[in-house]
């Protein structure tokens, strides 16, 4: 199993190490932080917007965050003489600290309930910053099945540590990938945001996935139904393994969107068990690499693990499943969200989702490609590891 170890940086900041499986004792010299650093800042502010009812966070400390250092600046690198990082140890495998430029926290607790105009409040919540590899160049599609695992088990363990944590209402993990999404970091990373709310696209999927459960008497998920239905037509399908599928959506959004959906409709990645984990392991870095083979260059992405709010109402009929999205319309052209999208919300795509899922299931990997026109199937040995 992952091994997690916790311990301090110099400014009580929050790290974890989660070591592959297998892996040695980690030495306790790597738990040390020997920086001088100053005390944390004070969080920014929430602001309550009466117009939309929705909370807006004011960060404006963050302005003064590391953006795209060299590499021998790297801050998530494994610490060197010459280059204290934010991690201390001089290897890791996959390391979780709080972010040092938060959008939401340190602090956790409630929000006001009933806000109105000129509310505001800290902005309490947490940002962590996941690293998932010691090596500054790469990604995600690359760490091989092993790390694959360890970064689920890292996730897995967040999402649960951060659900209890006082007044938190959502967690959200997610990689923003790409100069072109507006990442300030090479090294190869995600973030998990907990929020003191339930975040406005939250709160729209929720409100459809409970009145559907509802009216199923509670037999049936939403988005288990869309799976049942994407697989029934399967012209939008990509891959299908024995627990997680994924598949273009009917109506995408994105010039690239795909969703990755567990077959069994489980809240959040702390639900998952170990074969569901293991193949999920192998399948999404297959999405991402399927992503990267469509053009020349690597496909800048958001990859948005949208997990159940933890207000019992909504979670009842959550379901948690992937959002990988790109703007990438061509190998030269981005999407950018402009009048209609930006300033009402109506998406207009520019590509079919059926030409898509097309496209995607032609550049299979080679170990994993089926005839052309089929959604890939996967398996795995019973050790868990790609067959």
């Amino acid at each position: 199993m992952t091994r997690t170890t916790m311990t301090r940086l110099a400014d009580g900041r929050e790290l974890l190490y989660f070591d592959d499986a297998g892996s040695a004792q980690r030495p306790a010299a790597s738990l040390v932080d020997h920086r001088e650093l100053p005390a944390r800042p004070e969080p920014g502010q929430l602001r309550y917007d009466a117009l939309s009812r929705e909370w807006v966070a004011v960060a404006a400390h963050r302005q003064s965050r590391t953006h795209l250092p060299p590499a021998d600046q790297c801050p998530i690198c494994p610490t060197t003489p010459a280059n204290q990082t934010e991690i201390p140890a001089p290897d890791y495998d996959v390391a979780v600290f709080e972010n040092r430029f938060p959008s939401l926290g340190p602090d956790t607790t409630e929000i006001p309930a009933a806000p109105g105009w000129g509310t505001t409040a800290p902005a309490v919540g947490r940002c962590e910053v996941v690293a998932f590899t010691p090596q500054h160049t790469g990604s995600f599609a690359e760490l091989g099945w092993r790390r694959t695992r360890t970064v689920i088990d890292a996730w897995a363990h967040r999402t649960e540590a951060l659900s209890a944590l006082p007044g938190i209402q959502q967690v959200f993990p997610f990689e923003n990938r790409g100069a072109d999404i507006g990442v300030t970091l090479h090294h190869p990373h995600g973030q998990i945001y907990a929020y003191p709310y339930v975040t406005p696209r939250a709160a729209v999927l929720a409100a459809a996935a409970g009145e559907y459960f509802d009216d199923s008497d509670g037999t049936a998920t939403l988005t288990s139904s869309l799976l049942r239905a994407e697989r029934g037509d399967g012209s939008r399908m990509v891959l299908e393994g024995e627990h997680f599928s994924a598949y273009v959506p009917f109506a995408s959004r994105w010039p690239l969107e795909v969703h990755l959906v567990p077959h069994r409709p489980v809240p959040d990645l702390a639900v998952l068990n170990g074969a569901e984990r293991d193949e999920l392991a192998q399948l999404y870095p297959e999405l991402l690499k399927r992503f990267d083979a469509l053009y020349p260059t690597p496909t800048p992405y958001i990859a948005a693990w949208h997990q159940a709010p933890l207000e019992p109402a909504m979670r009842r009929a959550g379901h948690l499943h992937l959002q990988l999205t790109s703007p990438r319309r061509a190998a030269d052209k981005l999407k950018y969200l402009a009048g209609s999208e930006a300033a009402m919300g109506a998406f207009i795509n520019d590509t079919t989702p059926e030409s898509v899922a097309a496209r995607l299931r032609e550049v299979a990997s080679d170990a994993a490609a089926e005839p052309a026109g089929a959604a890939t199937r996967t398996t795995l040995t019973p050790e868990g590891a790609p067959a």
